[in-house]
């Protein structure tokens, strides 16, 4: 990060399957410096997934009461089974240290986010094709079919809020992706 700039939070937002994780993932391989908070979600582990790591995991309760707390800067029930959100302490942390800060979170929260922060950039990452995104959601195999309807239910809507995005990066080549957004983000 060079020092002779503010700090920046971006939001990565897009439909489930669209490869949100791994381009966050990468971007943080390339460029440590940077500084993804781990989400919160009241949803089961999936193999794989570390408390912590991939995710802080916790109970609808302790969820809610942070909510209440005022201890989220977004949350939002997903595919309306789940709650998912971000420690406000953790990007205002980042930011106070001086760490550019990327959120990877869906359209509801980066809503919320926008909001919020209205100074926060959002980058709606959107699949090369339809036909691509279900190719994607089926072969992760991380959910059901009637989850995976549910996904695409949702995934429609998303798509057509797009124009809500500060920019649009269409993810078909992981490595393409993440350069762009090095290019895009300054980083």
């Amino acid at each position: 990060m060079r020092s002779t700039r503010q700090p920046s939070v971006w939001i990565i937002s897009g439909p489930s399957g669209v490869g949100k994780g791994t381009v966050c993932a990468r971007l943080r391989e390339l460029r440590p410096d940077i500084h993804i908070p781990v989400s919160l979600t009241t949803r089961q582990p999936r193999q794989g997934e570390a408390d912590g790591v991939s995710y802080h995991f916790v109970s609808t309760r302790r969820f809610q009461e942070m909510v209440d707390a005022g201890e989220l800067l977004e949350h939002a029930v997903v595919h309306g089974t789940h709650s998912y959100g971000t420690p406000r302490e953790d990007v205002a942390s980042a930011i106070a240290s001086g760490q550019d800060v990327i959120l990877e979170i869906d359209l509801q929260g980066a809503r919320q986010v926008k909001s919020n922060l209205p100074e926060a950039k959002l980058v709606f990452l959107a699949p090369p094709s339809w036909s691509e995104l279900v190719r994607r959601l089926e072969g992760r195999g991380t959910e059901d079919a009637a989850q995976v309807e549910r996904r695409l239910r949702t995934a429609r809507l998303e798509l057509e809020a797009q124009a809500e995005a500060d920019f649009v990066v269409v993810n078909d080549h992981i490595e393409d992706t993440v350069q762009a957004l090095i290019v895009l983000m300054g980083l």
